[in-house]
């Protein structure tokens, strides 16, 4: 019998009642330094180590600023103001 694969893809909510955060998780995933507009704090991951490649693809109809890391992510959490709102999925 052949051996058979699996493939394990975890995903998860990026939600502010659990204390986290869309500009943080993208500075972290980015290795860059963004400021979270909503709470005014500071997310610094420029000295992270492994990143390869950082790319916003965005589709045809999207706002052009939104290219900016940025201003995507504050405009994700100022768009949504509930202590429990569920910003983003991690994948």
């Amino acid at each position: 019998m052949p051996p058979i694969d699996f493939c394990h893809i975890p995903v998860s909510i990026i939600k502010r009642s659990a204390g986290r955060s869309a500009v943080a998780a993208a500075a972290y995933r980015s290795g860059t330094k963004l400021t979270n507009e909503w709470d005014g704090m500071t997310h610094d991951y420029t000295r992270k180590g492994g990143i390869v490649h950082a790319e916003i693809m965005l589709p045809a109809h999207a706002p052009p600023e939104f290219a900016d890391r940025s201003t995507l992510w504050n405009s994700v959490e100022q768009i949504e103001k509930a202590r429990d709102s569920q910003l983003a999925r991690e994948i």
